[in-house]
Order: C-alpha cells, then sequence, then structure tokens
C-alpha cells in the first residue's frame, strides 16, 4: 500500500498479469481472507461502437494490440492523454475536464432516448476503417472487488466473485445502516 494523500492505494492485479492503481474504499473480512472494494485512481472508459441509426454498442472484451486502440491513442495524446490498458478495465490518465453539473443534467434530458450512453459522458470519438467509436466514462462510480495478496491485490473473477459479491454488498449494506461507511 501507498500512502500518498490520504486514501492509500493498491495495485491491483489480473490473471493475466495487467495491473490497475487503485484507491482503497473499504476491507472487507470474509472466510479467512481480506477483500477490498476499490476505486481506480485514472479514469475507467468504455469502448462503444457508434452508429447513426442505432444505439451505441459497448464493446466489452477487446485485445489490448487492437487498431481501434492505437487510434484512440493517437486521438487522446491531441488532449494531453493517455489510455492505459489495465485490469479489469480501460483508463484514460491525465487532467480531464469536469463536467458541470448543470451540462450534465441538460445532457441527460437530451439523451431519454438512448439507454446504453444514459450513465456515461462521451470523451472523444474517432474514426477506424470508416467506422466510428467513442470513449465513454461512466457517470457511476466504478468499483472493484479483490483479495489481499502480500503487498498487493489480486482481481476477483468468475466464481470468486460470484460467490463473495453478494456477501460484500451484504456487509456494506450492514455497514451504510451503522453509519460506518
Amino acid at each position: 500500500m501507498d500512502n500518498s494523500g490520504d486514501v492509500p492505494t493498491l495495485l491491483v492485479s489480473d490473471t493475466r498479469g495487467r495491473q490497475l492503481l487503485c484507491f482503497l474504499e473499504q476491507l472487507i473480512p470474509l472466510d479467512g481472507h481480506d477483500y477490498v472494494l476499490l476505486t481506480p485512481v485514472d479514469t475507467p472508459v468504455c469502448l462503444f461502437r457508434l452508429e447513426d441509426d442505432a444505439d451505441p454498442e459497448l464493446i466489452d472484451t477487446i485485445d489490448a494490440t487492437e487498431p481501434i486502440l492505437s487510434v484512440a491513442d493517437v486521438v487522446l495524446q491531441e488532449h494531453d492523454l493517455t489510455l492505459v490498458r489495465s485490469a479489469v478495465t480501460l483508463t484514460v490518465s491525465g487532467e480531464l475536464d469536469e463536467p458541470e453539473p448543470d451540462e450534465l443534467s441538460d445532457e441527460e434530458d437530451d439523451e431519454d432516448d438512448e439507454d446504453d450512453t444514459e450513465s456515461y459522458e462521451l470523451l472523444v470519438s474517432f474514426l477506424v476503417d470508416e467506422e466510428e467509436y467513442g470513449l465513454y466514462i461512466p457517470l457511476d462510480p466504478f468499483f472493484v472487488v479483490a483479495r489481499m495478496d502480500g503487498n498487493g491485490a489480486l482481481l476477483v473473477e468468475g466464481e470468486e466473485f460470484d460467490r463473495v459479491q453478494p456477501r460484500i454488498e451484504a456487509e456494506l449494506a450492514e455497514r451504510e445502516g451503522e453509519g460506518d461507511f
């Protein structure tokens, strides 16, 4: 753990060895393990395919060497931002302009018919092979669940996630009821 500032950070690794630096939000002991609820230090982003006559399509899985990401790299560099191919999600590092609260409410009114993008804000859009793509910032908090392992944390995935996620949610709800959250 690195105590830079007031909130401790942890480096989370996934099964492929990719890493993501996160802020420690909660520590939850379960079954003899310490699980942690984390939020990424860098801004998480989601990649969407944009089509004129259809809702934006979320691209869930993408190879780190995909040409689309190379184009996104160049576009983001023009804004002094860097695309990071990290564990769990793509992230963007650099200084992002914070949206104005009144701009967000205006955008939500305009996007009532676009279900997929209501909880996202467009960061950049770009063309690859005559197809339009966009990197969007999720407006809802982005949480990561990991298990403590030595000095770092391992991403909780698959069956382990399915097993502990409801128990972690129940523990957090109980803490919130006690005023600890």
